[in-house]
C-alpha cells in the first residue's frame, strides 16, 4: 500500500521543533545572501515551512517571504518566532499543502524546502513550483548532511543514545515507521535530482555548510527531539504517550545521570536549482 499524505503527520509536534530540533549550520544564511545575490527585494516562498526555521532568518533578504504548511501548530509556532525576530512585518502565512499552489500567491524569486520536498507530491509539485518562479529564480533544497560523522569525542557529557531510543520507539509503535496515520516500510523516498530535472530545473549547484560545534542538551532537549519527528508524533502513543516518556527519560538518566548530553550539530547540504526559462 503507498502512503499517503494525512493532516496527523506532525500532529502535536510543534511544541517540541524549536527546542528539540538540532539547528542548521550558522554560516547557512550569509551563504544563500551570496549565492542568490538576495538584496531585500525579491520575494521568497518556504514550502513546509515548520515553525519557520528557515524563513524567519532568511526574511530580511526579501521584500517578502510567504509560508506555506498545512500544520496549524506549526505555523503559530513561526508567527511567534517571527514576531520574536522583528520580522513579522516581512512575513505572511498559509495554511496549504504543497499541492494546493499556485494558490494565488503569486511569483517568486526563491522557493525554499527545507526537509520537506519528501513529504509532498514531488513530480507534480516540482512542476507548479517551477510555474511559480520568475526567469532566473532559484528553488533551494536544504538538508542535514547524510553520512556525516558527528562524535562528540572530547565532551564532557555523554553522546545522546539515539540507538536506544530508536528501538524503544519501536517497542511502543512497532518496527516499521510511522508517519501520520500511515506507514513508511522504505523510508522517505530519495531521487529528487531526477525529479526536478524532469520538471526543467538546471543541474543543481552544491554547496556544503560545515556545522561541527559540539552543542550541550539536556533530558528535556533530548525529549522534545523525539517527540518533533513525524515517527515519534505525540499522538502516535495515545493512552500510553506518558508511559513511554517515563521510559525514555529513564533511559536517559541512566546513560547520563547528571541529564546532560553532547552531541555535533549537522553540517547543512544545500542544492540550488535555477529555473531554465519559462514553463
Amino acid at each position: 500500500m503507498t502512503w499517503e499524505w494525512d493532516e496527523t503527520l506532525f500532529a502535536g509536534a510543534a511544541e517540541h521543533y524549536e527546542r528539540g530540533r538540532l539547528p542548521y549550520a550558522p554560516g547557512l544564511v550569509p551563504l544563500l545572501a551570496q549565492e542568490l545575490s538576495a538584496d531585500g527585494r525579491g520575494r521568497l516562498l518556504d514550502v513546509g515551512c515548520g515553525p519557520g526555521t528557515v524563513i524567519v532568518p532568511l526574511a530580511p533578504l526579501f521584500h517578502e517571504a510567504v509560508g506555506i504548511d498545512p500544520d496549524p501548530g506549526m505555523l503559530r509556532a513561526a508567527e511567534r518566532r517571527a514576531a520574536a525576530a522583528g520580522v513579522a512585518r516581512r512575513v505572511r502565512w498559509a495554511r496549504l499543502r504543497a499541492e494546493e499552489l499556485p494558490a494565488g500567491l503569486g511569483l517568486f524569486d526563491t522557493v525554499v524546502f527545507a526537509q520537506s520536498f519528501h513529504w509532498t507530491d514531488r513530480a507534480r509539485v516540482a512542476r507548479t513550483v517551477r510555474a511559480m518562479l520568475r526567469p532566473g529564480g532559484t528553488l533551494v533544497h536544504l538538508a542535514d548532511l547524510k553520512g556525516e560523522r558527528r562524535t562528540a569525542g572530547g565532551a564532557p557529557y555523554p553522546a545522546v543514545p539515539h540507538e536506544s531510543i530508536t528501538a524503544l520507539v519501536k517497542e511502543y509503535l512497532g518496527p516499521v515507521r510511522r508517519a501520520g496515520r500511515g506507514l513508511l516500510p522504505q523510508g522517505t523516498p530519495g531521487g529528487e535530482a531526477r525529479i526536478l530535472a524532469e520538471a526543467g530545473f538546471l543541474d543543481p549547484e552544491r554547496r556544503v555548510v560545515p556545522g561541527g560545534a559540539v552543542l550541550e542538551r539536556t533530558a528535556d532537549d533530548v525529549v522534545a527531539w523525539t517527540f518533533s519527528h513525524s515517527f515519534a508524533a505525540p499522538h502516535l502513543f495515545g493512552a500510553r504517550l506518558d508511559s513511554f516518556e517515563a521510559e525514555l527519560r529513564g533511559l536517559l538518566a541512566e546513560v547520563s545521570p547528571t541529564g546532560c548530553f553532547a552531541e555535533r550539530a549537522p553540517s547543512t547540504e544545500v542544492f540550488i536549482w535555477r529555473n531554465s526559462g519559462p514553463v
